[in-house]
């Protein structure tokens, strides 16, 4: 089984990070949003993956080589980006009928991904949600089946929204629905969709079972990355010794990357640091920093900072972006 996971999303929701920075590489409790994927998805045996890039593609080409050279991994290109439906065509010679394993590349879950694997069946992964407009929904019979899917209906019949997660069984099908609904120009909100496809294929009669994901981070913008960030680094237990930075207070939990160098300072709790960061005289608690970044005398809270930034000043909620020089004082 091949997994194909797009990452070739603009990600504009996280401006200014994804200007320079594919969102799926952005520190999340030590780790990043593919990394976690990548991890999950080896646990169940899948080592060929398919990676759909785009806009700084080469980022996410590094990053794999880099920390998972022992995969297959295979890079397809996205030029012009209509959708994920439009995505997953282009991986249609590299497939080859096999089974695939579709993870979109900024949504992290929790399931029993063994489970799902080796189930008979083709598997959509949902979870009930209060105002299901915004997602793919479902609707599923009595025996866990899904009888229709539907892109963001604003009238929707059903409140288990579609996470992202996907086990396709009948690829062949799947490749026809999406190169008749391009064809015929079937969009969804300006896209050609995934979920359109999954309709087109139920509609042929191919079976879907539906499984529930225990827990949905959602990484796509600022508030979520930094509610998942919070919950990730209690779940991975994450604990930094306070005895290596000088005069400095941890308050776990923290993920503190190689080479920071952090004096006279308050560090959490619910805090990632990228590597080599350097911090002096300052509080910083519920935020996401950056590798390379310089903070001296700030007081940081809900903030996101970018990789080589420097910040000196006073108290402040940012949304800042890589390569950035700003003083507040």
């Amino acid at each position: 089984m091949k997994a194909i996971i797009p990452v070739a999303g603009a990600g504009t929701k996280l401006r200014p990070h994804s200007y320079t920075q594919p969102k799926a590489l952005i520190p999340l409790a030590g780790k990043n949003v593919l990394g976690i994927i990548i991890d999950q998805l080896k646990i169940a045996g899948i080592n060929e993956f398919i990676f759909i890039v785009g806009y700084l593609g080469d980022k996410i080409q590094d990053f794999v080589k880099s920390k998972y050279p022992e995969i297959k991994a295979h890079y397809v290109h996205q030029i012009d980006r209509q959708g994920v439906g439009h995505a997953i065509r282009l991986t249609r010679t590299l497939v080859n009928q096999e089974e695939v394993f579709v993870v979109l590349g900024d949504t992290i879950c929790e399931y029993n991904i063994q489970e799902v694997v080796d189930s008979p069946f083709s598997m959509i992964g949902v979870r009930k949600v209060d105002d299901p407009r915004d997602f793919g929904v479902a609707e599923i019979d009595e025996n866990g089946f899904i009888s229709r899917v539907v892109e963001k209906p604003q009238i929707p019949k059903s409140n288990m929204a579609l996470v992202g997660v996907y086990k396709i069984k009948e690829t062949e099908q799947m490749f026809q629905c999406l190169e008749s609904n391009i064809r015929e120009g079937l969009r969804s909100h300006g896209e050609f969709s995934l979920t359109d496809a999954l309709d087109c294929m139920i509609k042929m009669g191919s079976k879907f079972k539906s499984f529930k994901v225990e827990n949905w981070f959602d990484c796509g913008r600022k508030e979520t990355l930094l509610e998942s960030n919070a919950t990730l680094l209690k779940k991975f237990a994450v604990n930094t010794d306070p005895n290596q930075f000088e005069n400095t207070v941890i308050v776990q939990p923290v993920s503190i990357g190689a080479g920071c160098n952090i004096k006279n300072s308050i560090i959490g709790p619910n805090v990632t640091i990228g590597e080599n960061a350097i911090i002096d005289s300052s509080i910083v608690k519920d935020s996401i920093i950056g590798s390379f970044s310089n903070l001296f005398d700030i007081v940081l809270d809900d903030s996101v900072i970018g990789s080589d930034t420097n910040l000196r000043g006073e108290s402040r909620s940012l949304n800042i972006g890589d390569n950035t020089s700003i003083d507040l004082g």
